[in-house]
């Protein structure tokens, strides 16, 4: 069985741009994914995203809000690091300030490290936020952008269990019936702005809560 991936929707559909990923979370939520996938909507439930990933996942693939300076509406793909230290430590004692509704990716792996598991390989699909005012609705170029964050989850998706069929076949197994091909070896999707595996991105927060 392929390895168990989660799939987190996160976010405040009460500040705009900044319900991207619940919307993201929404449509996937219906797509028929396998088993081995879980999708959530954590919303701004960050203690709750943490333990639910204390529980132990292969691959972790975060969706929401992500400004980074891009027109609004672009995609991005980008591999986070878990174990960079968190920016919202209490000084000189190391432990994350948590925030029963607040979502700060930072904030939830700190409190991960703290409950001593492991967040596997972790992933942000992001999108470019026009406006994350207080209002509900994602604005235009957002809205837009939905079905292409679900492709890129999806593409994840199937090339992990390509991976999975490659492997299987390399230890004498057999690939399921209608298996892809296994996907070149770290690649991403295509049709997302990313950076470069070795420019990895520390866990901090994507967007104001």
């Amino acid at each position: 069985m392929t390895g168990r991936m989660l799939v987190a929707g996160v976010g405040n559909i009460f500040l705009g741009d900044d319900g991207f990923g619940v919307e993201v979370a929404s449509r996937l939520a219906a797509a028929g994914l396998p088993d081995w996938v879980r999708v959530a909507d954590y919303g701004i439930s960050g203690m709750h995203l943490a333990y639910d990933l204390a529980e132990g996942f292969e691959t972790t693939i975060l969706v929401d809000a992500t400004p980074r300076g891009g027109d609004p509406g672009t995609v991005y793909v980008l591999e986070l690091d878990p174990a960079a230290p968190p920016a919202s430590a209490v000084p000189n004692r190391g432990i994350p300030l948590l925030d029963g509704h607040g979502m700060q990716p930072d904030v939830v792996f700190g409190m991960l490290n703290l409950l001593g598991a492991d967040a596997g390989r972790v992933l942000l699909v992001g999108c470019e936020p026009a406006s994350i005012d207080e209002r509900i609705g994602l604005s235009e170029p957002v809205a837009a952008a939905v079905g292409e964050a679900v492709r890129i989850v999806l593409d994840l998706v199937r090339d992990a269990g390509a991976g999975d069929a490659a492997r299987s076949v390399a230890e004498g197994g057999r690939p399921a019936s209608g298996a892809s091909q296994p996907a070149e070896t770290d690649s991403l999707p295509s049709g997302a702005d990313r950076l470069p595996e070795a420019d990895r991105q520390p866990a901090a927060g994507n967007s104001r809560r």
